[in-house]
């Protein structure tokens, strides 16, 4: 419940994000409202349609092809989750000002509302897809029931929209570069645990069979039958008997994830200072 939470609360804050930029940057447009609303709608059909077919194609499959199927989805949904560590790292602040292009040329009238509906929908759709992937990994991964999940993606859903309400509203200041530097550990954790899961239903699938091994055995002191138990899984991918192949999956995803991020941030950083940095070469006489 907590993992649903705390993804569909990040996911809705950056869509938040997006639709108050837009609509910031088309301030006066008339209609604007409607066609972002259309943008939104079809973004969310686009996601609902995407948790339809994957858990239809999910039932079609019996036995070890259906391993092999939620073994993939897990796989996608810890790059999807990786890849948006990263991208967030250093493309943020371009992923803003490439919506506050969109706006104003809508709002100068060399675009049409249609081109910003079409710009919502892709972004919200982008989110949309990325919760959807999550929660059905999650729900491979861990135990919890259907109506834990809905329960907390539903928590995630009224703080997100909350949360973004007050900040638009001027109420609360919380700087978007916190925020996000903590779901971003968060994010990282629910990667790695899903990538260690992952490797769990290869195994059992007889798929791969190296590293197979029990790690260790920490049942006795905190196991996943309980509930502590039971959210330590969800949040941060903790087993109480691991298999060798596991542990190394888990830190080797947290390694990429955060070493990743790192480069990003500093490539990144370096491009902005070479931009900013003035011309003082000699002149030529």
């Amino acid at each position: 419940m907590l993992a649903a939470a705390i993804i569909v609360f990040r996911e809705v804050i950056e869509a938040g994000l997006i639709v108050g930029i837009v609509l910031a940057a088309t301030k006066g447009v008339p209609s604007r409202g409607w066609f972002v609303a259309g943008g939104i709608a079809a973004g969310l059909i686009g996601a609902a349609l995407l948790a339809i077919f994957a858990g239809s194609l999910s039932e079609a499959l019996d036995g070890e092809g259906q391993k092999v199927f939620n073994a993939g989805v897990l796989a996608l949904a810890v790059l999807m989750l990786t890849w948006h560590n990263v991208w967030m790292a250093s493309h943020g602040k371009q992923m803003a000002a490439e919506l506050s292009a969109a706006g104003a040329a809508v709002a100068e009238g060399t675009k049409s509302l249609m081109a910003l509906a079409i710009v919502v929908a892709v972004a919200v759709l982008r989110e949309g897809a990325e919760v959807v992937l999550f929660l059905y990994g999650n729900a491979i991964a861990s135990r919890e029931s259907g109506s834990m999940m809905l329960a907390g993606g539903m928590m995630g859903l009224g703080g997100g929209i909350a949360l973004t309400g007050l900040t638009y509203a001027g109420l609360v200041r919380i700087p978007p570069r916190y925020l996000f530097s903590v779901t971003s550990v968060l994010i990282a954790l629910l990667a790695a645990g899903m990538a260690s899961q992952c490797a769990r239903i290869l195994q059992d699938a007889d798929i791969v069979s190296i590293w197979v091994d029990t790690a260790w055995n920490t049942s006795g002191f905190l196991s996943t039958n309980t509930l502590f138990g039971v959210m330590m899984q969800t949040l941060v991918g903790y087993d109480d008997r691991p298999s060798w192949l596991q542990v190394a999956v888990y830190l080797t995803t947290l390694f990429v994830i955060f070493g990743l991020m790192r480069v990003s941030h500093i490539h990144h950083a370096r491009r902005r200072g070479a931009h900013r940095r003035p011309d003082v070469s000699p002149a030529r006489g």
